[in-house]
């Protein structure tokens, strides 16, 4: 095992450096090795993933074919949070689709992906309880959220879970508001519309 110097190649990641790994969550660079691999020499990135305890190997030239990624700036980290704030497509009914579709969005690995899941999955499980294998895919794109905007914002764990439900929350209320609304004003409309049909009787 050999580290590699301040001399070597040059690196994407630099040791020390906060990286997101797709699925896993939030790393760090611990340092950068050379390692022998079938009679060549190749630089690894050893990460150590704080959320499962566990040190990993990457080879460096590989690392941005797994989707390895810096954390992103404040704009892109608070962009994230306005979305899960935001209007919002109706998923499918399927969860066997809505599970693939929302894995599939998790793997690509960006902030807005990993919010878009967030708030899709949240809003879902107001209307109806979640499958476990969709609560444990809500519970791990919530983990990946928190922890990479508490690192891009440097705000803690625990305000950055109460921010992101405090949003969540905020459109669940919206949205029940805007329902009853359209309901009071379908009521209404119904009601004027019995009224001219009793007044078209009387004139009859």
């Amino acid at each position: 095992m050999k580290k590699a110097s301040n001399s070597g190649p040059s690196t994407t990641f630099k040791v020390g450096q906060n990286i997101v790994y797709p699925l896993q969550g939030v790393g760090e660079v611990q340092s950068i090795e050379e390692r022998d691999f079938e009679d060549t020499r190749l630089l690894y990135y050893v990460i150590y993933l704080e959320v499962s305890d566990m040190t990993v190997m990457v080879p460096v030239d590989k690392a941005e074919e797994l989707g390895i990624r810096a954390i992103v700036p404040k704009k892109k980290a608070d962009q994230a949070l306005q979305l899960i704030s935001e209007d919002y497509e109706p998923v499918p009914a399927d969860w066997k689709l809505r599970y693939q579709m929302n894995l599939d969005l998790l793997k690509q690995g960006s902030v807005t992906d990993i919010a878009t899941v967030v708030r899709t999955l949240y809003h879902r499980s107001k209307i109806k309880e979640l499958p476990i294998l969709e609560r444990k895919l809500f519970d791990s794109a919530l983990k990946l959220l928190v922890d990479e905007v508490s690192f891009s914002l440097k705000k803690s764990k625990e305000d950055v879970e109460q921010l992101i439900f405090g949003k969540l929350e905020a459109e669940v209320k919206r949205r029940k508001a805007q329902a009853a609304a359209e309901e009071k004003k379908n009521a209404e409309n119904a009601e004027d519309d019995d009224l001219d049909d009793e007044d078209l009787e009387e004139d009859g």
